[in-house]
């Protein structure tokens, strides 16, 4: 049995590990490309720690990336009993420094990674050379109670917004993953650009998690027409769920539907997972947004580490065009 062939059990007996780092999602998402996990064994031969990464290659130059649409991979740990912070310390000390030690078999040209919140303890890839930087997503933490999370909606940006219009629309999920594709692709027309995401790309992550129970298109619909105005695309696992492509109806002026929708997506949501996470984001307009529904800001780290200065320029020219 190969490794990831015996990940694919792993995830299966473990549900805490998070959607991102999950086998069938890293299938779904590296679609046409190539991922590998670590596993990281004690003496006994037990599964204490995973590592799952997409590998790319440019030119001669191997690398690896966060897969499109995945918010987090890096290393995600089982074991979880410790007798004392020392111990927990040492244990992760073991285990990043033997996953540093193998990822230079693949002799990668630029590493890297967003890890998950839970994941605190980066010292060991700073003392092999790696770098950090601090990133945030905005979670609503606790969905069990709808009135309390309504009531932390920012009153007059949010609150007025959403009763203003709830009387004019209704929530619908009868809409398959290639109609969501079509209404995204026209969203993005629309305002002048084309689709970032190709379409057997979005149809096949839909179809993925909406097979799994893992995963839904809510959309508005005009109650009047029944003409749908919005729609988004969430996928979650045990704990939380994840907002991760949405789209308005093109040149609408009604304003207030995207507010509506995550009002409906988090109704939605609240009898399957605790957690919604916004999913971001940096950019200081959109961070904004996401505090009016009382959010909370998550740290989680970026880390990485460039072995070759030609990579290195390319990455600075890409960014540079855009």
């Amino acid at each position: 049995m190969t490794d990831k062939e015996q990940y694919r059990q792993i995830c299966d007996e473990h549900p805490e590990i998070p959607l991102f780092l999950q086998h069938w999602w890293m299938d779904a998402v590296c679609a046409g490309k190539q991922w590998d996990v670590l596993l990281y064994r004690n003496g006994e031969g037990e599964v204490q720690a995973v590592m799952p990464f997409l590998v790319g290659k440019k030119l001669w130059m191997r690398y690896v990336l966060m897969p499109q649409l995945t918010q987090y991979n890096g290393v995600w740990y089982l074991k979880t009993d410790f007798k004392s912070e020392n111990e927990r310390l040492s244990f992760e000390k073991k285990v990043c420094n033997e996953f540093v030690g193998r990822l230079k078999d693949f002799r990668l040209k630029f590493f890297s990674q967003n890890f998950a919140p839970q994941f605190t303890n980066w010292l060991p890839f700073c003392w092999n050379g790696f770098s950090q930087t601090t990133r945030y997503t905005y979670q609503i933490q606790n969905l069990s109670n709808l009135d309390d999370v309504f009531a932390n909606f920012d009153r007059d940006r949010r609150q007025k917004k959403i009763l203003s219009l709830e009387k004019n629309y209704h929530q619908t999920t009868d809409i398959t993953a290639d109609e969501f594709y079509d209404f995204h692709s026209r969203y993005w027309e629309a305002r002048g650009t084309k689709d970032l995401f190709a379409k057997n790309y979005v149809v096949n992550l839909c179809n993925a998690a909406m097979s799994r129970g893992q995963g839904a298109i809510i959309g508005l619909a005009d109650n009047k027409t029944g003409e749908k105005v919005a729609m988004r695309f969430v996928a979650f696992d045990k704990t939380s769920a994840y907002s991760l492509l949405s789209a308005m109806q093109p040149n609408t002026t009604v304003n207030g539907l995207s507010e509506l929708l995550f009002w409906k997506v988090i109704q939605y949501l609240s009898d399957k997972v605790q957690v919604f996470d916004f999913e971001g984001s940096m950019v200081e307009s959109i961070e904004h947004s996401y505090r009016l529904y009382g959010a909370k800001q998550v740290p989680y780290f970026q880390i990485t580490k460039t072995n070759s200065r030609i990579f290195s320029v390319l990455l600075k020219l890409k960014k540079r065009l855009g």
